[in-house]
């Protein structure tokens, strides 16, 4: 009698504990019971971003945006609260800025972006200050609804920088939902409000445009395309752009402001270049299709650190979860790929309380609606529902327990 063949017990390392590195070992975990998953992270807490706009608006309790970080781990995973400085493919190991060496059998690196915050001069040491703020960071999205409230008349600026971001319909959200408070307290003629943009359309599918322009026309919102933020002087509230104009080649403008709502440039973070694993614009260098490294076939990225030319929004790496997922479980079983991301993103635009255009769509500009008979260009109260009430539940009770409603992957 043949002894029997015992096949050692696979690991998973992934880098980063947020939205797609708890969403994928709770997914991973349903279809890989025996295998051993570690998750390096070095925040003890875990946020759900996406309502910090609300939060911004005076619509949503910041409290309900943070749990834990033991909380939110699924059940059997190891989490080394520590942060990534290298990876070693070749070798199949990590490092950690502690000192620690972590082997794998798979790596995903989930480490989401950074907010690069210094690289717009005199910024860092204004936030929170001298009416700058930004719905991106949890500290300072209740001084967003502080500013919201107290303003009575003057100068509002809302910028957005060069793409791309995570979330990228945010900076114009923070705007409706601002605009929306000021129109209702019947102060909005008050307010001369600027929406500056490094780019040069409102939003980046054409189809949605029209909707948002008419939105920004009713809040009288000032529209300046290719203004690229590039200094704050709190103290004397002036923001700087960078203006790039096809009859005048690049200039600086300063504008006055009562209340600056900053969106910071954002890169992905430095170890992904260091380690060998990036594109050439630094982002985690993997298949747009199977998200599968390009030249590490055991490393998969996931969320808003790779390099598909998708929007970086939760709803896509709620879809992307469920593809590395099952391509993670197929290698071990030493099947082919077949899952596959179709460029899934979406943007719930909250364009006044109580309505949201709920854009979908995918790569190419593919529009990717969840429910087709609905026109996903309007306004509607069913996506404000979803966008405020359901997701907001769903994420902590759904996703991060490896729900995946709405989430199957394509095939081939």
């Amino acid at each position: 009698m043949k002894p029997e063949k015992i096949t050692p017990q696979k690991s998973a390392v992934i880098i980063g504990g947020g939205s797609s590195g708890i969403g994928i070992a709770a997914s991973i975990r349903k279809r890989v019971k025996d295998i051993d998953i570690t998750i390096v992270e070095p925040n003890d807490c875990h946020y759900y971003q996406p309502a910090w706009t609300l939060v911004g608006g005076g619509l949503f309790d910041i409290t309900k945006t943070r749990h834990s970080m033991h909380a939110v781990l699924p059940s059997g995973t190891a989490w080394i609260q520590d942060s990534v400085v290298r990876v070693e493919p070749s070798q199949k190991y990590i490092e950690t800025r502690q000192g620690q060496k972590i082997n794998y059998d798979f790596l995903i690196v989930a480490c989401g972006l950074i907010l690069r915050w210094d690289k717009i001069e005199g910024l860092e040491e204004t936030l929170g200050l001298n009416g700058v703020t930004s719905n991106y960071r949890f500290d300072l999205a209740e001084y967003t609804w502080q500013l919201v409230r107290e303003m009575k008349g003057g100068q509002a600026i809302f910028s957005q920088p060069p793409l791309p971001i995570k979330c990228a319909g945010a900076p114009q959200k923070a705007l409706y939902l601002s605009c929306d408070y000021w129109r209702r307290q019947g102060i909005l003629n008050n307010i001369n409000v600027n929406f500056c943009l490094a780019g040069a359309a409102v939003f980046g599918i054409p189809q949605f445009v029209p909707p948002l322009t008419e939105y920004l026309e009713k809040y009288r919102a000032q529209v300046n395309f290719n203004h690229h933020l590039i200094r704050v002087d709190g103290e004397k509230r002036q923001a700087t752009f960078a203006v790039e104009t096809n009859e005048e080649g690049k200039r600086e403008l300063t504008l006055p402001f009562d209340m600056l709502h900053v969106v910071p440039p954002q890169s992905a973070p430095a170890f992904i270049s260091q380690s060998g694993l990036a594109d050439g614009a630094g982002w985690c260098d993997v298949d747009k299709s199977t998200l599968q490294h390009k030249h590490w076939p055991d490393i998969f990225a996931v969320g808003d650190c790779c390099s598909t030319p998708n929007a970086k929004t939760l709803a896509a790496a709620r879809k992307q979860v469920v593809v590395v997922a099952e391509n993670v479980a197929a290698l071990i079983q030493g099947a082919p790929l077949t899952a596959h991301y179709d460029g899934y993103g979406s943007c719930p635009l909250t364009v006044e309380k109580g309505k949201v255009v709920l854009a979908e769509f995918g790569y190419d500009g593919k529009l990717l609606p969840t429910f087709p008979l609905l026109d996903a260009t309007q306004p509607s109260r069913l996506a404000w529902w979803l966008k405020a009430w359901f997701l907001p539940r769903f994420y902590w009770a759904g996703m991060l327990r490896g729900v995946e409603w709405f989430a199957g992957s394509k095939r081939p």
